[in-house]
């Protein structure tokens, strides 16, 4: 870390009502007292008026002084609240620089204030990341689940994991120099049991975290298909709006559309497309290059047929290319439109299907779009029944926590059966701990440090 003061813009780029930049540095009292002509009080809003170096006036502002430990990041905290002009902002930040040259003060780099939040003790990586991940948030339930994790719930699941695992490694390896008593001794403390009990709580926070992953994430979907086969009506069905032209004319889109909703609180970006066909016509070309990239980029992807229509062996070989396009983790779901145009007894049986392998649907009247969108959740993963509960999640943590999982298998395994065993027993939960403790930050190599804060905006 960085020990000089830092300084930034704290708001988002743009005009408003105000702006705020923010300092933080160790001893910035000196600073607050040049910029009100007077010693400041701490956490108390001080009315001032903000000149340049020429004695112009910039703004009427207000100033507020935290000092340190007890601000944000463990150290002095200076926030000017000014009025929101972009230039306006920048001009202070500017003039706070200035002023602040006695002060070593330089601008911040993206996330150093967190960094310093982290690194100072204030919190944790846990609790760093959901600060991103609450400002960032797509719908009511990722704003919850951000909180929650905010609020320590997710770093407390994985500390009382840690905790259980130490104790459970003090007393394995508290016997390995009594090789004669530690089979008796450990089973009588009920080791096995114990690791078993563990497991189950790991697998608890898997779910959690999985469920958090798709609240976060969001889940990227692509319409596609052969042209005039009703992606464009099937975006506007979900959007709940004429958001793309729809005509009878085929290759009617040519770029794709970009939207997003939300299904049972989880974000669901929608990507329309140009319907893939061979065309001669360069603008065409050019949209159903990107119906291609739209197909690489997809978690999931809707591939869509006219069931009015016979459909070709062009269109099934169609969806073929699609599939061997896609990424290997996408989901791809057969979709039949227009059941408006086809006879009951057709459309009865259109119906009946769409809990098989393919769903009928009329994005004109709605029919099917309800089990559509169940099954959009379903092939993601997401368990609407553990959504009062969890928290949000990044690959990171799933991936630290599968780790700490295989290893308490492997110990498992091993079992109490001798010696050997039980050094194989002892240095798997010592493993799964060190695992648990990436996801915290208190075992996490600095360069993997830096990658996670150089994400955040600049200010924050």
């Amino acid at each position: 870390m960085r020990k000089h003061p830092i300084a930034a813009i704290a708001t988002p780029p743009g005009s408003g009502g105000v702006s705020i930049i923010r300092v933080s540095g160790q001893q910035l009292v000196g600073l607050a007292e040049a910029l009100l002509a007077k010693p400041p009080t701490t956490r108390y809003a001080h009315h001032f008026f903000l000149n340049d170096a020429q004695g112009n006036r910039l703004d009427e502002a207000l100033l507020i002084f935290f000092k340190g430990p007890a601000s944000f990041t463990g150290e002095d905290v200076i926030e000017l609240h000014c009025h929101g002009g972009a230039h306006l902002s920048q001009a202070i930040l500017n003039r706070v620089l200035e002023l602040g040259n006695d002060w070593g003060i330089e601008q911040a780099e993206a996330g150093e204030f967190s960094l310093r939040a982290y690194l100072n003790g204030k919190i944790d990586l846990v609790q760093a990341e959901a600060i991103a991940d609450l400002i960032n948030a797509q719908s009511d339930a990722a704003i919850k689940g951000a909180a929650r994790s905010l609020r320590g719930q997710f770093s407390d699941s994985v500390n009382q994991l840690i905790e259980e695992i130490t104790q459970l490694r003090i007393l394995v390896e508290s016997t390995l120099d009594f090789p004669e008593e530690e089979i008796e001794f450990l089973e009588s403390s009920k080791a096995n049991e114990r690791l078993a009990s563990i497991l189950k709580k790991l697998q608890d926070l898997v779910e959690k975290t999985q469920q958090g992953k798709i609240l976060r994430d969001g889940i990227r979907l692509a319409l596609v298909g052969p042209p005039n086969v009703g992606k464009s009506s099937l975006l506007n069905c979900l959007l709940g709006e004429e958001r793309a032209i729809v005509t009878p004319v085929a290759g009617t889109t040519r770029d794709r559309i970009e939207e997003s909703i939300t299904l049972q609180g989880v974000p669901v970006h929608l990507v329309d497309t140009a319907g893939l066909r061979a065309s001669a016509d360069v603008v065409e070309q050019i949209g159903i290059a990107r119906t291609w990239d739209a197909i690489e980029d997809a978690d999931t992807i809707i591939f869509m047929r006219d069931l009015s229509t016979t459909q070709s062996g062009e269109d099934s070989g169609l969806e073929e290319k699609v599939k061997a396009h896609a990424n290997k983790k996408a989901h791809i779901i057969e979709v039949f439109n227009k059941l408006d145009l086809v006879d009951s007894q057709k459309r009865q049986l259109g119906i009946s299907t769409s809990e098989k392998s393919t769903i009928h649907i009329s994005a004109k009247t709605g029919d099917g779009i309800d089990a559509l969108k169940e099954r959009i959740l379903s092939l993601a993963g997401w368990q609407a029944n553990l959504a009062a509960g969890i928290f949000t999640a990044r690959d990171r943590h799933l991936s630290a926590i599968a780790e700490a999982k295989e290893s308490l298998l492997k110990a498992q395994a091993h079992g109490l059966n001798g010696n050997h065993s039980l050094d194989l027993f002892a240095e798997e939960l010592r493993l799964s701990q060190d695992a648990l403790g990436q996801i915290t930050g208190k075992l996490l190599p600095d360069e993997l440090l830096g990658k996670i804060f150089s994400e955040f905006c600049i200010g924050k």
